[in-house]
């Protein structure tokens, strides 16, 4: 699964050749894009949210230039955000509550092939899924993906020498006002087929914001993941762990320092070049019990509640077109009446099926 850092898009042939070197450089650029749409069907929908909808999951245009000293990446356009256990956000909201028109930008300076300087809205180093519907091997992200933070304002790093490498970046956590979050990751590539990863992240001061992009509890945490890549056709097969901390802070209305742990297993067999299946398995617990006294926090559906889910998306794609479908399990245990799904937010479960489909070029 490639990272939004490392998409190859198709050369275009510009007549440059009259302009000066550094001017033909810049222009000197990639262009792709993606547009696809979403059809939704599920039980036991929460308040806000529908049993069935139609919606335009992505219409976006990629402008890259990924050589040379200074590079640069654009994603401009819109989005849908479908994750599992989480009402969907659709396009228009995506677009207006959370990371604007232009969700991915930034400047990359490379002065040499192992060392490189990134800054502006950046993917993030946490988990092992992205963003947008386009770059999973599923059509929604994962509970353990609720956890994370997605697009971080501010500056990496990046240094890689022989099979290490590794990324330091000073950004805004959750999309915060608040540039106080520190993140780290180091990567081994033991061979061509096979990556261990440790990325940490965390917010070293106190962040008071509080909107739809940014949650108070989990802006104020920290997130660690240890994740396993094998990648070599006709296989990938991606385990990973995570814990998430939010200390104690009464200032936030935690008394008791709450942790979530889980772990999950994303896997993707190619039967051919035109068609695969992609499944995921995922179980994520939180520390506290119910008695609300006991003064932890609820992260999931309700203190000290746990979930787990399944996940299987057969995909076909010929040259630009493609076209998957998804079917999708979340149980809840352990939770607190009214916190988990339906109208009143009583039903421990809900089931989805999903279909997307259109064009990558």
């Amino acid at each position: 699964m490639a990272s939004p850092n490392e998409i190859n898009l198709p050369k275009l042939a510009p007549f440059l050749s009259d302009l000066p070197a550094p001017v033909a450089n810049l222009l000197d650029f990639d262009v792709n894009g993606v547009v696809s749409g979403i059809g939704i069907f599920q039980n036991h929908a929460v308040p806000g949210d529908f049993n069935n909808r139609v919606d335009f999951s992505n219409a976006e245009a990629i402008i890259q230039k990924a050589d040379g000293v200074i590079q640069y990446y654009l994603q401009v356009g819109g989005y849908s955000i479908p994750a599992l256990g989480a009402p969907y956000v659709d396009l228009g909201n995506a677009v207006n509550a959370l990371y604007g028109p232009l969700p991915v930008a930034y400047l990359k300076i490379a002065p040499t092939d192992s060392f490189s300087v990134m800054a502006g809205n950046l993917p993030t180093l946490i988990g092992a899924e992205y963003t947008f519907t386009f770059e999973n091997m599923n059509i929604e992200r994962g509970l353990l993906w609720n956890q994370e933070n997605a697009i971080n304002r501010g500056v990496q790093l990046n240094y890689s020498q022989g099979p290490l490498s590794g990324s330091l970046s000073w950004n805004n956590g959750f999309y915060s006002h608040s540039y106080t979050w520190l993140t780290g990751s180091v990567a081994w590539a033991i061979n061509p087929a096979n990556t261990l990863s440790f990325v940490g992240d965390g917010n070293l001061g106190f962040a008071k914001t509080t909107n739809f992009a940014t949650p108070l509890l989990n802006n104020n945490g920290q997130i660690y993941n240890l994740i396993y890549e094998y990648n070599a056709a006709p296989w990938i097969i991606e385990p990973y762990f995570q814990e998430t901390v939010i200390p104690n802070n009464p200032d936030i209305g935690v008394y008791k320092a709450t942790e979530t742990i889980g772990g999950a297993i994303l896997a993707s067999y190619a039967f051919t070049d035109k068609i695969s299946l992609a499944g995921r398995a995922e179980y994520i617990g939180s520390t506290g019990n119910e008695n609300t006294t006991n003064g932890a926090a609820n992260l999931l559906y309700g203190v000290g509640s746990e979930a787990w889910s399944l996940t299987l998306t057969p995909t076909f794609h010929y040259k630009q077109f493609f076209f998957r479908a998804e079917v999708s399990y979340v149980q809840a245990m352990g939770y607190t009446s009214g916190d988990v799904f339906g109208p009143q937010g009583k039903n421990p479960a809900q089931v989805r099926g999903l279909i997307e489909t259109g064009l990558l070029f």
